[in-house]
Formats: C-alpha cells, structure tokens, sequence
C-alpha cells in the first residue's frame, strides 16, 4: 500500500458547525483512508434541516488526487492505484455549473446537472457517506467519503445505476478500498431511487431553475487551508 499523503497545512483546532450562512464559499471534499481524493469549492446556496445545497460555478478551481505520473484514479486498474503513490493536481471545474444537495443525515447527495445551454439536464445521485463539516474561520467545509457506485435519474424519472463495473472491481481489494458494506451501499440507492420514480423531492423539480446571485463571483485559486486534514 503506498504511503499516506499528508496536506501541506498544519493541523488546525477542529471546529464543527451545524448551519452555514448562505453566500458564503465553502470546500466541498472527498477524502479516502485519510487523504483528499478531490476538492471543489461551492457557494451555499441554503442550509436548513432538509439538508445543505451547494452551488459549483463552472471554471472553479479545483484539486484532485492523481498518480506521480499524473493519472487520475479511473486512468488505471485499481489494482495499481492502491500501490501508487500520490500528489493533488490543481486545475478548473470544466464541467457544467452544478447545484448539489446533501440530505441531513443521508448516505447520499443529488447533484442538479444542466446541459450546454444552462437548462436541466439530469439529477446524479452520488452514493457516499453522510458529510462532516468543519469550520476554521477564514475556511470551512464539508468532508464525504464517496462510495463510487452512483445513481442518474432522467428528468422523465426513469433511472440508471452508473460505475457499476468500477464498484465491483474495487470491493475485491478488502481493506485498500473505503466501502465496507457494499449491502449498505446498495440498499441506500434503492431507497433514493424509489423516491425519484415516485417524483418526491428532490425529484419533484425543486431547484431544476435556480439562477445563482449575480455577484457569486468565482474565486481566482483555492483558499489557504483548503488541503486541512480531513475531519474522518
């Protein structure tokens, strides 16, 4: 097993928060067996007892773990990831703006994705474990441990399981993968997706039209003590 990366920043006072103040940019990441697998920076949007919803604006900066040669986990068998060893390479969120929703408490969030001409596209349901936050003042954050195995439901409301294949290949490598209860795993999907055939929120066009504030600016780079150690 390759060794553990350690981020550059110092260990700060961990400091836990139950609401974050909309507006405020904060660092959505995800962490495995102790190291940060990528990191995304979003603006609140709300937070309340349904859950905490999350705006990512489309050439955010971003991180994400990749080999010493540069490859990203999906670039090579998991076989020669796990004894690989690891940097963070920076970059910028090419993807589509992106509204994501973490449940209070759920095994899961629903990510809103939008097409080329900005309109709804799709929800993606990424499969992970419930998110911990933190908070050390100048920056603060959200740390999930990402299951791989994802959901993606149709504006129709007719779904598909994604990265199956990948699900399965990793659950074979034991204690060098995150998952430890693939049942789990499984069977919190199936509950999302009865909700999605049942059109209930958040399958029920909640937030498809959201138009983020005009002076949600997107940021230059990432915030001193975006690397923090992971709070899980």
């Amino acid at each position: 097993m390759s060794p553990t990366w350690w981020p550059s920043s110092p260990a700060p006072t961990e400091v836990l928060v139950d609401r974050f103040e909309p507006g405020r940019l904060i660092m959505h990441r995800n962490v495995r067996h102790g190291r940060i697998g990528w990191v995304r920076p979003g603006r609140v949007v709300s937070d309340d007892e349904r859950g905490l919803l999350v705006w990512i604006a489309r050439d955010s900066p971003v991180a994400h773990e990749v080999t010493e040669a540069g490859l990203n986990m999906r670039a090579v068998p998991f076989a020669q990831w796990i004894s690989s060893s690891y940097r963070l390479a920076h970059g910028r969120w090419n993807g589509p703006p992106l509204l994501k929703f973490l449940p209070a408490g759920a095994a899961h969030s629903v990510w809103w994705f939008r097409d080329a001409q900005g309109r709804f596209a799709h929800w993606y349901v990424n499969l992970e474990e419930p998110g911990v936050r933190w908070d050390d003042g100048p920056v603060a954050g959200v740390d999930v441990v990402d299951q791989d195995l994802d959901v993606v439901v149709r504006p129709d409301l007719s779904w598909q399981w994604k990265d199956e294949d990948e699900f399965v290949e990793r659950l074979a490598f034991g204690d060098d993968y995150w998952v430890t209860d693939e049942k789990a795993v499984r069977a919190e999907g199936e509950r999302v997706i009865a909700l999605a055939e049942a059109g209930k929120f958040p399958f029920d066009g909640t937030w498809c039209d959201f138009t983020p504030p005009a002076d949600w600016d997107v940021p230059d780079k990432l915030p001193p003590g975006w690397d923090r150690p992971p709070v899980r």
